[in-house]
């Protein structure tokens, strides 16, 4: 199957260039910025319209350069060494989920401690917006032909441009699927069933962890790092701990709760 013949830039107005990569993430943002404020509003948390838009502008800032840091360090900080000034150029590529997801725990906890309120509870309606702007930037990847995946003979195997015409998997598509529709109703589901704080975060930090452990054996290993073992990549010894410890905290939250009511 021939990749679709899909032009990165949806519109063009004189020299600027709107590509759908970028429509993706103001869309993501416009949906969190949502699903912030209604989670603030059921919760009954003291924010108004301000502050959910410097709670967003705090994810954001945690997202780019989190990220941007992470992918330096976990994936190619020797090429950054030797081209000091390629750490500027973000409009190349080059980030990390993970690194961007501790760059987001960071700002949160910063947020929180700046408006007195629970960095849990921030963590928990956070958790509920990530999917989304994970599926809609993986989407992005598919339309731009990047990220894709190893090679395959399964029917829906795709050849993306630079391939060699070796038809590869959709993994972005898949990524699409799992880490943003499936964990957008999980993570939703696990906070309207349960009130308890921290369910709804390590749920999304279960799920993604799980997720993407799973989706890496489908997906091309940066080149720069390969294989480790001969079996698992670079996202994969990241993303396996994420599911570790998210199962270890929803069954010690799901315990704790057990004999808190034991002893009503």
């Amino acid at each position: 199957m021939e990749f679709p013949s899909i032009d990165p830039v949806f519109m063009r107005l004189g020299p600027i260039q709107l590509r759908w990569y970028g429509l993706m993430y103001v869309i993501s943002f416009i949906i969190t910025y949502l699903i912030l404020k209604n989670e603030a509003v059921r919760k009954k948390l003291p924010l108004n319209g301000e502050d959910i838009s410097d709670l967003l502008f705090y994810g954001i800032l945690g997202v780019v350069l989190g990220g941007r840091i992470g992918y330096i360090l976990f994936y190619n900080l020797g090429f950054y060494l030797q081209h000091p000034l390629k750490i500027l150029a973000v409009w190349e590529g080059g980030m990390s989920f993970h690194g961007g997801f501790i760059g987001v725990i960071a700002a949160f906890w910063i947020y929180a401690r700046s408006r007195e309120i629970s960095f849990w509870t921030i963590i928990d309606i956070a958790a509920q917006c990530a999917p989304v702007g994970l599926g809609l930037g993986r989407i992005g990847n598919f339309i731009n032909g990047e990220l894709y995946g190893r090679a395959t003979d399964l029917p829906w195997g795709i050849v993306f441009p630079g391939t060699n015409g070796v038809p590869r998997h959709p993994s972005q598509l898949y990524e699409a699927f799992l880490e943003g529709f499936l964990l957008f109703f999980i993570v939703r589901f696990a906070a309207r069933h349960s009130e308890t704080t921290g369910v709804s975060g390590w749920t999304f930090v279960t799920g993604y962890g799980l997720f993407r452990f799973i989706v890496e054996f489908f997906r091309q290993p940066d080149v720069q790092m390969g294989i480790y073992l001969g079996y698992f990549s670079m996202g994969q010894i990241l993303s396996f701990p994420m599911f570790i410890a998210g199962l270890f905290m929803i069954c010690r939250i799901c315990l704790r709760e057990q004999k808190y009511e034991a002893l009503k």
